[in-house]
């Protein structure tokens, strides 16, 4: 059996004109390659203006993880 592999998403998010905005840095194969470009994006435009909006999170390849019993939209 092949062992689970995990892959890294580094994103930004911050609030634009009341709405929330995400952009996705990328799919990285190791922590510290999405740190480095979340590093090489802080002192960007745009990014400077939303120090703190830099995330990250690790995934499990194949596996489902979220949304599994659907969802709701609330205005």
């Amino acid at each position: 059996m092949t062992p689970a592999r995990a892959v890294w998403l580094a994103w930004h998010e911050a609030d634009s004109d009341g709405c929330k905005e995400w952009k996705l840095l990328g799919v990285f194969s190791t922590r510290e390659r999405a740190e480095a470009a979340i590093e090489g994006r802080r002192g960007k435009p745009g990014f400077a203006d939303h120090p703190d909006g830099f995330e990250l999170a690790s995934y499990v390849v194949d596996r489902d993880v979220a949304w599994l019993d659907g969802f709701v939209t609330v205005h």
